[in-house]
């Protein structure tokens, strides 16, 4: 049926997975705080041992954390969030792909869809649903499935730019039994503090932010509110973007397109984000198609691309997958966003931002070379590594100049020894 006919949406108690779904097929399961918590909790709680592939995206919630059923395995685009224990776990298979292409990946794949789950807002007052929290490739993969069902959640908000296409099909509607997922803003630690007020020093007012998630990038939210006339154009919005919007930071009056419009692709955050997001219409929840496309982000004024990473080498490359062979997160939107800023003729800036060290403090997140790990950023990527320690500018300055200035930013206990490998680099 077209998603306008949406009846009374069935309890998922009726769904029977055994009888919908066939052993080996590809399910394709909404992302982040887009899950649809009640039909992936049952589908997990009542699956055989059968084989089965499920595509998770982005994993925040722990639902998949705990006993999984022997035949079930998992992809995704990168081990953020909950996937990197789905990982270590030698239960996560990686799809290496810029976050702009996934649309196309699901659009043109060769891989058969046997089911997509997603979450939607019901529409009201004449509107159709509303996928609400997140605009990214389930449309695509929903038109190749052979069966869609679909999460009908009042407390997810209804959000502009996210209106189901008029042409999609839905198999079964089912009400959702709890709310949407919260993913609360992360205690933030003095390390990011530091940090954020390094970024800060680095956004001008008028600026475009795009920011990724965590600590740090929330820190360097947080530490903003003094500006003004900042734009949104991000992959990501939480509370702490829409305090900035509420408090008049962000008025998006500068930002060359979209004018008094924040626009994201995804939301994460509190039920009280959620509510303030419903219905309002100074937010749009873009397609991917349009948040991450290269045309489009040229044409933001100061498009500030402000990014994390889990190593960085004296050259300027990060490394924003894995450590050791442990997947801690992927390519993402991360090359999107940080090569249209730093190409953008309009101002913009790619900032990489990371503590100066492990947690326990025993290793240098800023080392002399990536070794074996991965490179997710070239040396051509970044305009600026923040640190707490401090700034290194990296744009247009010679590799020994770069190592000179990274290793300047390094925790101290390991100067000395950057300061030699400085000394190699031609």
């Amino acid at each position: 049926m077209r998603h306008g006919a949406i009846t009374s949406p069935v309890r998922a108690a009726a769904l029977d997975w055994r009888a919908l779904l066939r052993p080996g097929e590809r399910v394709v399961c909404g992302q982040a705080a887009a899950e649809p918590l009640t039909l992936t909790r049952k589908l997990l709680a009542e699956w055989d041992d059968r084989p089965l592939c499920l595509f998770l995206g982005a994993t925040m919630s722990r639902t998949f954390n705990g006993p999984v059923p022997a035949g079930m395995r998992f992809a995704a685009y990168g081990a953020m969030g909950h996937n990197g224990q789905l990982a270590d776990r030698g239960l996560l298979d990686t799809i290496a792909c810029h976050y702009s292409d996934l649309g196309a990946l699901f659009a043109n794949g060769n891989d058969p869809i046997g089911c997509v789950l997603l979450q939607v807002s019901p529409g009201r007052g004449g509107r159709r649903p509303s996928l609400g929290l997140c605009n990214d490739y389930l449309v695509q993969a929903a038109r190749r499935a052979r069966l869609v069902i679909a999460e009908v959640n009042p407390d997810t908000p209804w959000t502009f730019g996210a209106e189901m296409p008029e042409d999609l099909r839905i198999d079964h509607w089912v009400a959702a039994e709890v709310p949407p997922l919260e993913v609360p803003r992360t205690a933030g630690r003095d390390v990011d503090r530091q940090i954020a007020r390094h970024v800060a020093s680095l956004v001008s007012d008028g600026d475009t932010l795009q920011v990724g998630i965590g600590s740090m990038p929330d820190a360097a939210l947080a530490a903003l509110s003094g500006h003004r006339h900042l734009g949104l154009h991000s992959g990501v919005l939480g509370d702490p973007a829409a305090a900035l919007i509420q408090g008049g930071a962000i008025d998006n009056s500068r930002k060359g397109i979209d004018a008094g419009l924040s626009v994201t692709n995804t939301v994460s955050g509190t039920a009280a984000l959620y509510r303030w997001l419903h219905e309002n219409p100074a937010v749009e929840v873009r397609h991917l198609s349009y948040t991450h496309d290269r045309g489009v982000l040229g044409a933001v004024h100061g498009l500030c691309a402000i990014n994390s990473a889990l190593q960085v080498d004296l050259s300027g490359q990060g490394n924003c997958e894995s450590v050791a062979g442990r997947m801690r997160g992927g390519v993402g939107g991360l090359l999107d966003f940080a090569r249209a800023a730093r190409s953008s003729s309009r101002g913009g800036k790619s900032i990489i931002v990371m503590p100066s060290t492990t947690a326990d403090g025993r290793e240098s997140r800023i080392v002399a070379s990536l070794g074996g790990n991965p490179v997710t950023l070239t040396k051509a990527d970044a305009d600026y590594v923040v640190t707490e320690h401090g700034i290194a500018s990296l744009r247009n300055v010679t590799l020994r100049e770069r190592a000179r200035r990274l290793a300047a930013i390094a925790a101290p206990q390991f100067r000395e020894s950057l300061a030699r490998s400085v000394e190699l680099v031609r």
